[in-house]
Order: C-alpha cells, then sequence, then structure tokens
C-alpha cells in the first residue's frame, strides 16, 4: 500500500504560484529534458568518475527508469535512495521522477534503526544503495531489513564491488533497453521527493515536496544568487540526499541546467582540489565545513578562483568565520537559512558579511517567491508586530506537501491554512529584515534558568583563538543541566574555561549564561547529513568523568 501524501496547502494558492509564473508547472524530468535538448553537451556532473554530459546523463536515466518500471515500479510509489554524492544518485533522482515515482534520500551512514524507520514509515517498494562506503555495507544491511518490511520488495545495490546475495546490481539495470521507455509525466503539484529531517524527533520527520515546490520555490532561491542567469556550476560539499542538498538535482539541473560538482565524501583537502580544478560558480556547505577549508588555506596562503557565491547552511554562521571566508574565496558569503520542514531566507549577494547583534544572527529579507515568513506568538499563534519576538512561521511556493506518515507532526507543525511552525525564534525588523534568536525547544535548564546554547556560540566564535564552537547541555544531579562548550582552537595555544568566560563577559554576556564545561577538540564530529553533530559531543561530555563543573560558579535561583 503506498503511504498516502496530501497537500496542506490550498489548491488556488498552489495554483496562483502558476499562474503568475512563479512555479514553472512541469514536472522534474521533463525540466530536465527541456534543458537537455537545449544543450547536448554540456556537462551535467562532474564527479570522482570525470564528467558526465546532459545527453548520456539522459540516456542512463533512461535506462534506470526502464528498469525499475520492468521491476514494478510505478507512479506514486516510493523508492529509498542511500547513495554517496556521484551520478548514480543523481540518475536515481532523475529515473524516479520520470516514472512518477517519490524519492527518499538519506545520506550514507545513516545507521539501519533509521533507515528502518524510514522505508517503514514511508511503505517504500524498493531502495536504492550502496555496496560499500566508508566501511558501511548499505545494501547488505538493508537486504537484511528486509522481511520486517512488508512493503519493501526490491533492494537494489550500486557497485562497486559485488552485489550482495538476494539485491538486484544496479549496473544490470543501467543496461535496460530505453528506446521504449515513455516518461510519466506526474501532475507537477504531486509529490516528487521526501526529504528527511535532522531535527530533534525521536525519528527522523520526513517532509513530502511537490515537483513545483522544488523547480519553482526551491528553484527560486538559487536564481536569487545567479545575477547574470548563467546556469551555475554548483560545488556541493553537503550530501544530495539532505534537505540542503534537495538542491541539487531539482534545482541546479532541472530548473537551471547548471553542472554538479560531487565530491564522495568531504574533506577540506578535496573540497580545495575541486574549486582550484573547476572554479564552480557556487559552493554550497555548512561553516564547519568551510572553517576547515580556511585552515588549509591559512597554511599557504593560496589564492583560490573567485566564485559567484559561497552558500552557508545547516547551522549559526557567525560574523567571524562569514568574513574570513569572504576574503579567503573572494566572493559574497551568503548566510542561508533554512529547513527540510519548508522555511527558507538569506542574505543574498550584497557583499555585506552576514551579520550578528545581541538578539540574533541577521538571516536577510524574506523573498515571497520562495516563502513568506511571519513572526507568531507561540501561544496564541497570532501574527505579531515588527519587531517582536516570537516563532517565525513560513509559506510560500516551496512549502512542502504535509508530513509523511505522521499526522501528529501534521497537526503539531502545520496551520489551518497551511503554514509552517518552524519551532524557532526569531523577529522582523523595520526594513523587514529576519533575525534568527534560537529554537523554542533547543534551551538548557540550568536550575529553573533558560540559557540559549546559540547565543552563546555566536559570542564564542568570536573569540580569536576559537575556530569553531557548540553549546550543548549536559545532565547534572544538582542544577539539571550545566552549559558545556565543545571548541575547536585555532592554534596550540591553551584555551581554558576561564579564557573563555572572561571573552563573553568582557562581550557583554551575563555570567548566569558562562558555558561550566570544556571539551577541547581538534575537529566537530559531523551526522551524516554534514552538521555539527550534538548528540555526539554531549554523548562524550556525559561519559568524560574528567570534566567537572566549573567551581567558581555559584548556584542559580530558580526562576521565578
Amino acid at each position: 500500500m503506498t503511504v498516502a501524501l496530501h497537500d496542506l496547502l490550498p489548491a488556488d494558492l498552489r495554483r496562483s504560484w502558476v499562474i503568475d509564473g512563479t512555479c514553472p508547472d512541469l514536472d522534474l524530468y521533463s525540466l530536465f529534458r527541456a534543458r537537455q535538448v537545449a544543450d547536448l553537451h554540456r556537462t551535467a556532473v562532474l564527479d570522482a568518475k570525470g564528467k558526465l554530459c546532459y545527453t548520456a546523463l539522459d540516456r542512463k536515466v533512461r535506462c534506470l527508469a526502464t528498469g525499475l518500471r520492468d521491476l514494478g515500479i510505478r507512479a506514486g510509489d516510493v523508492v529509498g535512495v542511500q547513495l554517496p554524492n556521484g551520478r548514480n544518485a543523481v540518475i536515481a533522482d532523475l529515473a524516479l521522477a520520470a516514472l512518477g515515482a517519490v524519492a527518499l534520500p538519506f545520506p550514507v551512514g545513516r545507521g539501519t534503526l533509521e533507515a528502518e524507520s524510514l522505508l517503514r514509515r514511508a511503505d517504500a517498494v524498493a531502495v536504492i544503495a550502496a555496496v560499500e562506503h566508508r566501511g558501511n555495507r548499505h545494501a547488505a544491511d538493508l537486504s537484511d531489513l528486509a522481511p520486517a518490511l512488508p512493503a519493501l520488495r526490491h533492494v537494489i545495490a550500486a557497485g562497486p564491488g559485488n552485489a550482495p546475495e538476494g539485491t538486484i546490481p544496479l549496473s544490470e539495470l543501467l543496461r535496460s533497453d530505453p528506446r521504449a521507455f515513455v516518461p510519466a509525466r506526474p501532475d507537477p503539484d504531486s509529490a516528487a521527493r521526501i526529504l528527511v529531517s535532522s531535527g530533534s524527533e525521536a525519528e527522523p520527520k520526513m517532509v513530502a515536496y511537490s515537483h513545483n515546490a522544488l523547480a519553482g520555490g526551491r528553484g527560486n532561491f538559487l536564481a536569487s544568487l545567479m545575477p547574470d542567469g548563467i546556469p551555475p556550476r554548483c560545488l556541493f560539499l553537503v550530501p544530495l540526499a539532505s534537505a540542503f542538498g534537495s538542491n541539487g538535482t531539482a534545482v541546479a539541473l532541472a530548473r537551471h541546467g547548471g553542472t554538479l560538482i560531487l565530491l564522495e565524501h568531504f574533506t577540506p583537502e578535496a573540497a580545495l582540489a575541486a574549486v582550484r580544478e573547476h572554479e564552480p560558480t557556487h559552493i554550497l556547505g555548512v561553516p564547519t565545513m568551510v572553517r576547515m577549508m580556511l585552515d588549509g588555506l591559512e597554511s599557504t596562503g593560496e589564492k583560490l578562483p573567485a566564485p559567484t557565491a559561497l552558500v552557508l547552511g545547516g547551522s549559526a554562521l557567525d560574523e567571524t568565520t562569514a568574513r574570513h571566508a569572504a576574503r579567503a574565496f573572494g566572493c559574497p558569503v551568503v548566510n542561508l537559512y533554512g529547513s527540510a520542514d519548508g522555511v527558507n531566507c538569506h542574505t543574498g549577494l550584497s557583499g555585506d558579511t552576514p551579520a550578528a547583534d545581541r538578539q540574533g544572527v541577521v538571516a536577510g529579507r524574506p523573498d515571497p517567491r520562495v516563502a513568506e515568513i511571519r513572526i507568531a506568538d507561540t501561544e496564541t499563534r497570532e501574527q505579531l508586530p515588527d519587531g517582536t519576538m516570537g516563532e517565525i512561521i513560513a509559506r510560500g511556493p516551496m512549502t512542502p506537501m504535509c508530513y509523511v506518515g505522521s499526522p501528529e507532526l501534521d497537526a503539531r507543525y502545520r496551520t489551518p491554512d497551511g503554514w509552517v511552525r518552524t519551532g524557532d525564534l526569531g523577529f522582523l525588523d523595520g526594513d523587514g529584515v529576519l533575525h534568527i534568536v534560537g529554537r523554542l525547544k533547543d534551551v538548557v535548564i540550568r536550575g529553573g534558568v533558560n540559557i540559549s546554547p546559540a547565543e552563546v556560540e555566536r559570542e564564542l566564535a568570536a573569540h580569536p583563538l576559537v575556530r569553531d564552537v557548540v553549546c550543548v547541555g549536559v545532565p547534572d544531579e544538582v542544577m539539571g543541566e550545566r552549559l558545556a562548550a565543545c571548541v575547536v582552537p585555532r592554534t596550540t595555544d591553551a584555551l581554558t574555561l576561564d579564557s573563555l568566560c572572561a571573552h563573553l563577559t568582557a562581550r557583554g554576556l551575563e555570567q548566569r549564561k558562562h558555558p561550566e564545561r570544556l571539551l577541547v577538540v581538534p575537529e566537530l564530529p559531523l551526522t551524516p547529513a554534514g552538521k555539527p553533530d550534538r548528540a555526539a559531543l554531549r554523548e562524550r561530555l556525559t561519559v568524560n568523568t574528567g570534566l567537572r563543573p566549573k567551581t567558581a560558579a555559584p548556584p542559580l535561583a530558580q526562576a521565578g
């Protein structure tokens, strides 16, 4: 049985964005084909195997679509995809779109428990997975799961390496004869892809997006960063299988006819080499990745070919990183605020480094061709006037259809008229610029007093000896929780908790918000989606008996 995917936005509102030209009203494969016909030999993908032009890519897409159709995969079926960045991931995206099926990508490195949850809740009929990637044998693991997943009929194994017993080699499907294949031409307002959120739910949230929401709403986001309208050359440092990475096949290729430059696995050395060799116009990553690249550049003093924009999202971008990156890469640094749940706002190509103030990070002026943004009262849900802090809500052409298999999430995070509740706190100033303050749920409660880790991170990031920082709460028998700072130092000079707290005092941050534990690490662990792994840091702090509360910190009074 195929999972029901319904649209929580009013149909006439969706149609209005087609009528005014905001959305293209074509399915992703039709958009891709139009780009292919317009420029047959333009390079579509640059990966570890070399170049793949639009025409060669289209043939492989049609071969795979034919092979999947012959396996019985039909329009509306959900198919999981767990592949590293590379041409196979792009081929799978487009082949599923050509069939009218729904892609459910999730990054390599995610474990079997999470994969089982995603495939089960989405009623996935098949999954395409890597034979081996960095020690993970996803195809074999998913094949072992198949008996517990009644809807799952096929596990397709993508090489290199031998396909495990019971799986279907992707290479066989790519040898199918595509001459009789006829694309499905699905409704552009029907589901094309399920984005997996890396949020704080017990199980990852899955969010259904239509062809129009991806190519139209998300496509307009990238269009705003293409001043000359020339097809972009996008270096994706994040996985294509992440929410941020959904701007790859659907947007950079299908909507804009660009080129995808893909790294199978991020390292700062590989990323810098790709910038030198392929001269991307747009580099898309998370701040932690760029801080790693900046370290490599600082040691050599090398000058890179300047892209049009360095687009950073996934976690908070501080002023220090933005300023250093703008100087090193010679281009505007775009602070992107967005999520799988359906919100997008960015600082654009103004050339100014993204700013921060005492109340939050400046995220730019919302674009109604992507997502309109309002601020709502956290209790009454009423819209608040400019300058008033509340919950950020969003609605627009990129708004997703619904949560997948989770009506309780629809009830919690969607309003009756289709607005998305982000769970983020912020405000719109008098000029209509959005400021991000923090998360409603992302607070550390110490003795009844709420502390925002995001606020402390912003101030610590300005310390001259701090390259990267994440703050997390750790359990404490006396105070309930205490704030810990996990810091990557810039130099070998010793960082102490006292010196960090002295810096915070000088920045005007009151003592009750100071961290009481310090963990110094050579680099921050990353999740499979490329974001700092707060859970891993929290676990390390919890089990590390060598960490003790700061003795000088007095107990705090209970909040009234």
